[in-house]
């Protein structure tokens, strides 16, 4: 008597959670993992802070990171060194200094419009397009002034680059400096 076909048994939750962070490419998020799962959010929260834990007290070169809402596997920083040969393509240069102030504009103040953001630097924003380019910031809505000019805001790439869970991440605006967050 042949019933509906089960899923192989035999995966644990480690496994599954491995594979979901790997396969997925992207963070995956507590409700995502609970899904895969098949349990509440509580319980994958804990399963992957457990994991986390296990994972890196394997050593196993690579780890897990809270980023942007969710959780990834990452090579930790003291091994990227060595891999530098393998990663392609290679990293974008540095930004200027006009592009980091404008993009601090954006990420404490978002959404910013572009004359707010002249007004707050006192100079050209001109750097909003390559930070368009780069994927750091987006159009994330019309303003209801006059005009209706562009507001704009970070991007989910933005906080991946600079490895924060969320904006309300970013160091008190006294401490700012974006150009050590950089990775080269």
């Amino acid at each position: 008597m042949s019933g509906p076909e089960r899923p192989p048994t035999g995966a644990g939750p480690d496994a599954l959670i491995g594979a979901a962070l790997m396969a997925a490419g992207r963070p995956v998020q507590v409700r995502e993992l609970a899904g895969v799962l098949g349990i509440p959010e509580d319980a994958a929260l804990r399963q992957v802070q457990a994991f986390a834990v296990r994972l890196d007290a394997a050593n196993l070169g690579f780890t897990v990171e809270a980023v942007a809402g969710g959780y990834r596997l990452v090579v930790p920083a003291t091994l990227s060194g060595q891999l530098a040969p393998l990663l392609a393509p290679p990293p974008l240069p540095a930004l200027s200094s006009a592009a980091l102030e404008v993009l601090a504009v954006i990420a404490y103040r978002q959404p910013v419009t572009r004359a707010e953001i002249e007004a707050m630097r006192g100079g050209s924003a001109g750097t909003v397009v390559t930070l368009q380019e780069r994927e750091l910031v987006k159009v994330v809505g019309r303003s209801e002034a006059v005009g209706g000019p562009l507001l704009y805001g970070t991007t989910e790439r933005f906080l991946l680059e600079f490895g924060l869970r969320s904006v309300d991440d970013l160091p008190p605006l006294e401490n700012a400096n974006f150009s050590h967050l950089l990775r080269s």
